[in-house]
């Protein structure tokens, strides 16, 4: 199993991608997840990211690339993963694909998460993350049991700075402008599958099974 899981911020991927990973046994690849640990580590890759992801830019390309490089070379990735955040742009696919070749793999399919911007802003911006075990909340739809706290590790819950009201339409601009043009890109490989992601988290988690089964991936 090798997918790409596509889609604005806010969109849920993450949490979907999450759930997959858990029931095919296959690890979750996010970028994110790896620069924000680098971050609160304040490694120098986490000093370097910082402004860009507290400005809901892009880190750049070649930065990004290595990391998932080297992330792929890893034992947990011989049987598949599942890509949450990258690639990001037209080069990082193009990156990726040049990987995948010198390896003699390819990505399988690639799930595009849609939703309207209305909504990813209501979900963005109700949006709590858990520094220590990266498990995310939504105070609207997914709150936690006990306010502000983590249920898995029972850390505090912060509010990312890129989920911050101020920042969350500049991301959805990156967005648009830089990761957008992957959904052509993919589905002129014939591999790109549309998937619903309005309603709840077990709705959207069926219709994602009901695609990988589909795609007999896994």
């Amino acid at each position: 199993m090798r997918l790409i899981f596509l889609g604005p911020p806010g969109v849920g991927k993450g949490t979907q991608a999450q759930r997959l990973s858990e029931t095919y046994k296959v690890p979750k690849i996010s970028t994110g997840d790896i620069l924000r640990k680098a971050v609160h580590k304040n490694t120098s890759l986490g000093v370097k990211a910082k402004s860009f992801i507290d400005a809901g830019m892009l880190v750049p390309n070649g930065v990004v690339i290595e990391m998932v490089r080297e992330r792929l070379k890893e034992p947990d990735c011989q049987k598949g993963y599942i890509m949450d955040g990258f690639p990001r742009t037209i080069e990082q696919a193009e990156a990726l694909g040049k990987m995948l070749k010198e390896t003699g793999s390819v990505i399988q399919q690639v799930m595009n998460f849609q939703l309207s911007d209305e909504e990813v802003v209501r979900r963005l911006s109700g949006r709590r993350s858990c520094p220590h075990c990266q498990t995310v909340y939504n105070l609207a739809f997914h709150p936690p049991k006990q306010e502000g706290v983590c249920d898995q590790c029972k850390s505090p819950l912060v509010q990312r700075s890129d989920d911050e009201s101020q920042t969350i339409l500049k991301r959805l601009e990156v967005y648009q402008r830089q990761t957008r043009p992957l959904i052509s890109y993919y589905k002129g490989q014939k591999l790109l599958t549309n998937i619903n992601a309005a309603g709840g988290v077990e709705d959207v988690f069926k219709r994602v099974v009901s695609a990988v089964q589909k795609g007999k991936i896994g």
